[in-house]
C-alpha cells in the first residue's frame, strides 16, 4: 500500500457552476474558492505534505469571456495581499508556474514579491499554476534543449528524460503522487502533463467550493489503498518488500 503522499497536486475545478446553482454569478464561486484553497493548506501543513501545486488558470481559460479573466486575475492580486503574509508566518514557501509574461505587470511583481518574501521558508511548499498549459511546458523545455544543442553545449543525441525534466517548470520537485480533479470531469485538461506519467489519479463530483476536510481525506484514503507499481509487477514488489 502507498505511503502518504508526498506531493499533492488539485485541478479545482467546479467555481461557476457552484455559484450558477445558487443563482449567483461566477464570481462567486471564485471567491468561495479560496476558503478552500486556505483550509487544504492548512491540511496539507498539518499531514506533512510537503508539495502542493494547484491548477488555478490554465492556459486554455483565456478563451473564457474577458469580463471573468479581468475578475480573475484582479481576484489573484486581491489574494496575494491578503493570503502571503499568513502563508509566510506559517513558513509556507509560495512559487508560480506558467507563463507570466501574459498575466500583466502589477501581478508578475505581485507574484515576484511573494516568492521572495516566501524563499527561505522550511515548510509546505505551494506552487501555483497560472496562465500554465502541460503542452506549454514540454514546448519550453524543447527549446531550451534545442538552444543547448545548438550552441554546443548538449549532444542532441545524448538528450534523456532527465534533461527534459530538468527544464520543466517543475524542475527539481518531485513529480506529484495523487492528483485530486473535483467537478466531477475525468480529464487532466492539459496540466503537468510529464509530471503526472505515474501520478494516481482520484476525481470527486464534488464542486471545489464544497471540497472540506472529509473530502480531502477521502482523497487521501483512495491514494492510501493504491498499489504504486511503476512499471513493475505486484509479484516483484511483495517479493522486494520481502527481502531483508
Amino acid at each position: 500500500m502507498a505511503d502518504s503522499p508526498e506531493h499533492v497536486a488539485i485541478i479545482m475545478d467546479g467555481n461557476g457552476r457552484w455559484a450558477r446553482s445558487r443563482g449567483m454569478p461566477r464570481a462567486a464561486g471564485h471567491r468561495a474558492s479560496l476558503k478552500v484553497v486556505r483550509r487544504v493548506v492548512e491540511e496539507c501543513v498539518n499531514r506533512n505534505v510537503r508539495y502542493l501545486t494547484l491548477f488555478a488558470f490554465s492556459s486554455e481559460n483565456w478563451l473564457r469571456p474577458p469580463d471573468e479573466v479581468g475578475m480573475l486575475m484582479s481576484l489573484f492580486l486581491d489574494a496575494l495581499g491578503r493570503e502571503v503574509a499568513d502563508l509566510h508566518r506559517n513558513q509556507v514557501r509560495l512559487g508560480f508556474i506558467g507563463d507570466r509574461g501574459l498575466l500583466g505587470a502589477a501581478l508578475e511583481r505581485r507574484m515576484q514579491t511573494a516568492e521572495q518574501l516566501t524563499a527561505g521558508n522550511s515548510g509546505l511548499r505551494l506552487i501555483v499554476a497560472l496562465a500554465y498549459g502541460g503542452r506549454w511546458d514540454i514546448v519550453q523545455a524543447c527549446r531550451a534543449l534545442a538552444a543547448d544543442a545548438a550552441s554546443g553545449i548538449l549532444n542532441a543525441a545524448d538528450i534523456g528524460e532527465q534533461h527534459v525534466a530538468d527544464r520543466l517548470a517543475l524542475a527539481g520537485i518531485p513529480d506529484p503522487d495523487l492528483l485530486i480533479r473535483t467537478g466531477g470531469e475525468r480529464r487532466i485538461s492539459n496540466f503537468l502533463l510529464w509530471n503526472l506519467a505515474y501520478t494516481e489519479l482520484y476525481f470527486t463530483d464534488l464542486l471545489w467550493p464544497d471540497f472540506d476536510v472529509a473530502a480531502f481525506e477521502a482523497a487521501l484514503h483512495h491514494y492510501a489503498a493504491r498499489q504504486r507499481r511503476f512499471g513493475l509487477s505486484a509479484e516483484q514488489l511483495e517479493t522486494d518488500a520481502g527481502s531483508p
